[in-house]
């Protein structure tokens, strides 16, 4: 009995290592227009990030839904940034359902966690803003759903904890914000979206202020788990800020590699640092 659960949680990393590899016939067999070598390396830099994340969940490093989410991030980042959009539409939002149902197994494992439907409902956010941003002519809603999970994030590293307790990191915060949104102005940043983008702007320096004051409250033990979520916060940050300078300012060149690879980054970062400090225990 034990054998067949093991086998059945370990099915979905072999799901995801079959689909990288599938997905890499697929980009070295068929003409996408890219340079053979950008392809090549694109295509097997999937495979490797599918088979370290299978691995990671046959030696119990992830749970099973983690390294899924994982493989799903390359496959949705890769097929992005070569232009496949099929597999692109199936695997995007297939990584947060992923990161969802890490963390329901989660906390079906360790029951009720104070906090834990902030958690859920910010990647619940995050998905529908991914859907949003799929289609066309919804980049409004696609914002407005980012940035409700970034106030999900922010009521969520603030349990516990004093607001903005890093002063050093908040000023940081606050400055990189102020500098990216004068960036956007100057580069071209549409009327319409002044506002939307500078609240979007502020919010997200916010979470990432309070994630840094969350880690510098933590107790010793608890300050590794702390530092991912910071971290995380940090890539999300990046993420955005490539993701509006290709859109609003310039073209960057493979800009997708770098939005969605920091995206997903951020928020396996976020989700494993966030259930290692969910575990039951004492604190």
């Amino acid at each position: 009995m034990h054998l067949s659960r093991y086998a059945l949680a370990w099915s979905g990393p072999a799901l995801g290592i079959f689909f990288a590899l599938l997905f890499a016939w697929r980009v070295l067999t068929a003409d996408t227009g890219h340079p053979p070598l950008a392809e090549f390396t694109v295509a097997w830099a999937t495979v490797l990030v599918s088979l370290l994340a299978g691995v990671a969940a046959l030696r119990a490093r992830l749970s099973p839904a983690l390294a899924c989410m994982l493989q799903a991030g390359a496959l949705a980042t890769a097929s992005s940034a070569l232009g496949l959009q099929p597999w692109h539409l199936v695997f995007k939002p297939l990584a947060m359902l992923c990161a969802l149902c890490a963390v329901a197994l989660h906390l079906r494992r360790s029951g009720g966690v104070r906090g834990a439907w902030l958690l859920l409902a910010a990647l619940a956010a995050s998905l529908t803003g991914d859907v949003f941003l799929m289609l066309r002519d919804l980049f409004i809603p696609g914002l407005l759903a980012f940035l409700l999970a970034h106030l999900c994030y922010i009521a969520l590293f603030k349990q516990g904890q004093r607001w903005f307790a890093h002063h050093g990191a908040l000023a940081m915060a606050l400055l990189l914000a102020v500098a990216m949104y004068t960036f956007l102005w100057q580069g071209g940043l549409p009327a319409a979206l002044r506002l939307p983008v500078a609240a979007y702007v502020l919010v997200i320096a916010l979470m990432a202020a309070q994630a840094w004051g969350r880690w510098s409250q933590a107790p010793r033990a608890d300050r590794p788990a702390a530092l991912l979520v910071a971290l995380g916060a940090c890539s999300f940050m990046l993420s955005d800020s490539l993701l509006a300078s290709n859109q609003f300012v310039q073209p960057l060149p493979w800009a997708q590699l770098g939005v969605l690879g920091s995206y997903y980054l951020a928020q396996a970062l976020i989700v494993v640092g966030m259930l290692c400090a969910m575990r039951p225990g004492p604190r």
